[in-house]
């Protein structure tokens, strides 16, 4: 049963969705330089629920030493954080509309995961 589904159209007239542009992580890639660079799959474009972290995850990602500007998101699919045996580095989203502080959005924590949808905690990239 797609719950996410169900609720989302309730869930959006209180908080609406935000766009995002969404990448899947491939691994790495070396450089001309030789130093590797994480890598990026396009993915789609798509809506995400954007939410505050409660208080109670917002202390088990500090417990695991995560810190800066912290959301968390739902939505459909399997998006993961760091997957050290498959060699990624976590996906990512980039928010381009009013509402959500713009920029790359890393997934840190995976939250929930179900069949359909999913719930990450993402942190705000400071890209030089």
């Amino acid at each position: 049963m797609d719950l996410h589904s169900a609720v989302s159209p309730v869930i959006s007239s209180v908080n609406p969705n935000t766009p995002a542009q969404l990448f899947k992580s491939t691994g790495s890639a070396t450089g001309t330089n030789g130093k590797q660079a994480p890598a990026y799959a396009p993915v789609a474009n798509g809506d995400v629920q954007v939410q505050a972290l409660s208080g109670r995850q917002l202390q088990h990602i500090n417990n695991l030493g995560i810190n800066g500007v912290l959301r968390k998101i739902y939505l459909h699919g399997d998006w993961q954080s760091t997957v050290r045996s498959a060699l990624t580095g976590g996906d990512k989203f980039v928010f381009t509309s009013a509402g959500v502080t713009n920029g790359t959005w890393l997934v840190v924590q995976v939250l929930e995961t179900w069949p359909d949808w999913c719930c990450v905690a993402v942190q705000l990239q400071v890209i030089p």
